[in-house]
Order: structure tokens, then C-alpha cells, then sequence
């Protein structure tokens, strides 16, 4: 209906002219993509890696199941006075048991039969897998899943575990922590009577402190940890793998910001250029002032181009689609390093679960005082 500015994926002058189609190439796709992603982790929410995928693919019917759950079974605890406990979707449940599988496995044999055991069949067609539970019809293939469940990543994790040098079912604590069971943190049953917390609850939380005081026995001695001081250490190395990982993506996002700016300089540089070219046509300096005067809003900005381009030390001008492309690149880098820090921390923050838990087994109550990795 309208002309409109020239966009980084437009490749044809018909993409800006009024009354003319808009097609969507797929370099539109994947510069939406890019923007969405970027949008939505500056906004904190859960975003996976459109541009090179994703372990857990969640569709939008099973991001509203879960939170429809969720907020049902919050509802639910708030009633009966108890802890919430976290919802899982079917799909979550079923990656939930692969993984667990996939951690003990050394071929797809052992892996189909480990499935069958806990009624999960798994289906292979023209290299591709499926997932059939007992509930279901009609198996969920992996591409709905995520790419940690297809072929390619089934295999890989299975050469691993094969060369492992003694599979004797000893998993890293990474793999410890995805286990069905979860280290959930203790409950304060003291502290729960203080605020008038009835006979009922306390007996549901005394048995539920004794699960996690399993739980996190379990990971305190199956891991070799010979004293707190070692299970302190182990926490602080977490916390560190945490710094870390979030430093990595400090380089990226500065590099994504510059190459958008230089992006966004280099389009307006070539979109003035006729503007530039009609004031080199002038003959006179009477002709020049008058056509400065007409076009000065565009004359401006190209001038503020060309003091960019000195500033930085540019003396040849890359492509829109060169730098569209290392754009695209990068921004498929920082998604993975934000979705490996997001793992990170989600198991440090387990593992000190489980620290805060055998403090509390060992000292009676749990610690007031704040914790270092909570800052």
C-alpha cells in the first residue's frame, strides 16, 4: 500500500514499492527468525534455536499445556497447604524417560529393550525415529520431540556411552540430576508449625524430607564425596561452569551488536547514494545550497555514515548479505551458549539442593544465612 525502507533480506527493488507483492524468501524467514529469538531472550522467556534447533522442541499447544497444568496444580497445593511440585507434559515425560535411558545404553538394541521395559516403543523408518507410549495410537517422532531424540543424536550418545571405559552404570552427576526421582530442597518443618501449618501438613512434609534426604544421600555417596568440604567444592566448581558460560556470551552479544550497527550504517549509506549523486551533479555553489536544503534529512544521515565508516577504520564496505549471514551465524552461537548456561545453572542449582539438604541432615536446621552462590 505504501513504499517502504529497503530491509537487510529484500533483495529486489519491487520488495520497498508501493502496490508491488512482498514476497517471503527464505532469508526473510531466517532475519525473523533471528529477531525473534533475540526478542525473547531480552524479554526472559523460554525461546528455542530456530535458526540451528533445538534439544526440547515445544510446540505452542505444549507450552499452554504446561502452563494450564501447572498453574492447576499450584491452585491444587495453595488448597491442601503443601509445597508446589513442578507439571510435567506428556511430551516432557517421555523425553524425561529417553534420557534416562539413553544414559545407560551402549546400542540401539540395549536402548529399544531398555524403552520396552518401561513401555516406550521405539520405531525406526527411512532413518527416522518415533516414540510410541502405551497411552498413544500414534507414535510422537522425534522432530517433535527435539533434536536430542532423532537418529543422528541417538547414535552419538550410544558411541559414548560404548566407549565409556566402565559403563558399570556409574552416570555423571549431570546425569544423576536428570533422573526421574529430582533433589528437591527440604522442608522447614519448624518454621511451617510457626506460621500455623496443621498436624497434616507436618506428616506429609516429614515424609517428604525423608525422600530427599534419600535423594541427596544417594548423590553424596555415589559420587565419591568423602566430606562437606569436597560436596562445598563441587558446588563452588558448578557455580564457576555458570560464570563461565555467561562470560562466553558477553564476546557474542558484543558482536552482534556492532554487526547489526555496521549492518544498519551500511544500508542507509547505499540508500542515500542518489541523494549524494544528485549533489555531485550540481554545477554551482548556488545549486548545491538549494539542493542541500531540499534533501538535508538524507544528506545528514549519509554524512553520519561516512564519519562511522572513518571512526571504525572501514575502507571496503561488506555485502547486507555477507554480514546477514555472520549475523545469522551468530546469533545461532549465542542461543546454544544461553541454552548450555541455562543448563548449567539449572544443575548447580540442583547440586547446591542437595548441599543445603545434607546441611540440614547434618546440623538439624536448615542455614539462615545467605549463600554466596545466591547473590
Amino acid at each position: 500500500m505504501a513504499e517502504v525502507e529497503r530491509k537487510p533480506y529484500m533483495d529486489r527493488a519491487s520488495d520497498t514499492q508501493a502496490g508491488a507483492k512482498h514476497r517471503c524468501t527464505a532469508a526473510a524467514m531466517r532475519h525473523f527468525r533471528a529477531e525473534v529469538m533475540e526478542l525473547c531472550q531480552g524479554a526472559g522467556l523460554y525461546q528455542i534455536d530456530l535458526l540451528g534447533g533445538s534439544k526440547n522442541r515445544v510446540t505452542e499447544r505444549e507450552y499452554w499445556a504446561q502452563k494450564k497444568g501447572q498453574l492447576a496444580l499450584d491452585t491444587e497445593a495453595a488448597a491442601q497447604g503443601k509445597p508446589p511440585t513442578k507439571f510435567e507434559t506428556d511430551k516432557e515425560k517421555l523425553r524425561r524417560e529417553i534420557r534416562a535411558v539413553l544414559n545407560l545404553a551402549v546400542s540401539f538394541e540395549d536402548f529399544a529393550q531398555r524403552l520396552l521395559q518401561r513401555g516406550i516403543t521405539v520405531k525406526e523408518s527411512r532413518g527416522r525415529l518415533s516414540y510410541l507410549t502405551p497411552d498413544r495410537a500414534k507414535p510422537i517422532t522425534a522432530r517433535k520431540l527435539g533434536d536430542d531424540f532423532d537418529r543422528a543424536a541417538v547414535g552419538a550418545a550410544l558411541e559414548r556411552n560404548a566407549a565409556r571405559p566402565s559403563l558399570g552404570a556409574k552416570p555423571s552427576i549431570r546425569e544423576q540430576l536428570r533422573q526421574p526421582q529430582g533433589v528437591q530442597r527440604m522442608v522447614d518443618i519448624e518454621a511451617k508449625k510457626a506460621e500455623g501449618k496443621g498436624i497434616g501438613y507436618q506428616q506429609w512434609a516429614s515424609v517428604f524430607n525423608l525422600k530427599q534426604i534419600a535423594n541427596s544421600v544417594n548423590v553424596y555417596t555415589e559420587y565419591g564425596f568423602s566430606s562437606p568440604e569436597e560436596l562445598d567444592a563441587a558446588v563452588s566448581a558448578a557455580f564457576a561452569a555458570v560464570r563461565d558460560s555467561a562470560a562466553s556470551l558477553k564476546p557474542k552479544e558484543l558482536a552482534l551488536k556492532e554487526k547489526k550497527e555496521l549492518r544498519r550504517q551500511i544500508i542507509i549509506y547505499r540508500n542515500t547514494k542518489a541523494v549524494r549523486d544528485g549533489l555531485a551533479a550540481q554545477k554551482t555553489p548556488k545549486a548545491r545550497a538549494a539542493y542541500r536544503q531540499e534533501h538535508e534529512g538524507d544528506l545528514l544521515l549519509s554524512e553520519a555514515t561516512i564519519r562511522f565508516f572513518k571512526a571504525n577504520g572501514i575502507t571496503k564496505l561488506p555485502t547486507v548479505k555477507e554480514l546477514t549471514a555472520e549475523i545469522e551465524a551468530l546469533m545461532s552461537e549465542k542461543n546454544a551458549g544461553y541454552n548450555e548456561y541455562q543448563e548449567r545453572k539449572r544443575e548447580a542449582d540442583e547440586l547446591l539442593t542437595v548441599k543445603r539438604n545434607i546441611d540440614q541432615v547434618l546440623h538439624g536446621a536448615p542455614s539462615q544465612r545467605r549463600d554466596e552462590h545466591d547473590r
